[in-house]
């Protein structure tokens, strides 16, 4: 890679990425933030799935660990409305289970849009590398996207000061 490009990267000013924790039982939210208190970005923990589908319409997120059982809405149907919509179809999810472990919830899990099925307890190293993972995905996909808007607006200038080029 050139010079230029990479002090043209060194000049973005990339978002920090964010992961939304989603778990009716506060002390396993509290055992998540502290497994991944280190890792490069920000947490948000919620306690059931309305108030993550109201987060995930508010914020972007690289990453969502999501509990399968939990009353009122379950992590499958969470899943499933977030695969519905436009704005989180993409955002990855790690479902994050101390009971479901039968295959039969685990191919749910897969068929509802997860990218992973953990059980619990997790282990604090496999879930920080998988973490890591999504993270980097995330922050090369907004690298592209800051590079995409400035390669637009340097072709807008361009176009203001020399005009449309002719065809």
């Amino acid at each position: 890679m050139s010079t230029t490009a990479d002090s043209s990267d060194d000049n973005l000013q990339l978002p920090r990425s964010r992961i939304l924790l989603v778990d009716d039982t506060p002390q396993n939210l509290v055992a998540l933030e502290v497994v991944l208190e280190d890792m490069d970005c920000d947490l948000d923990s919620v306690t059931s799935g309305n108030a993550a589908l109201a987060k995930l319409l508010k914020e972007d997120y690289a990453l969502v660990l999501l509990d399968v059982q939990m009353p009122e809405m379950d992590g499958f149907e969470v899943a499933g409305i977030m695969r519905s919509h436009q704005r989180t179809q993409n955002v990855p999810i790690i479902f994050v289970t101390a009971i479901s472990k039968e295959t039969r919830f685990v191919q749910q899990g897969y068929r509802s849009g997860a990218v992973d099925y953990l059980f619990k307890p997790i282990d604090p190293q496999l879930l920080q590398s998988k973490v890591s993972f999504f993270l980097s995905l995330d922050q090369q996909k907004k690298r592209l996207e800051a590079k995409l808007a400035q390669a637009r607006r340097s072709e807008a200038e361009m176009k203001a000061l020399y005009g449309e080029p002719p065809e």
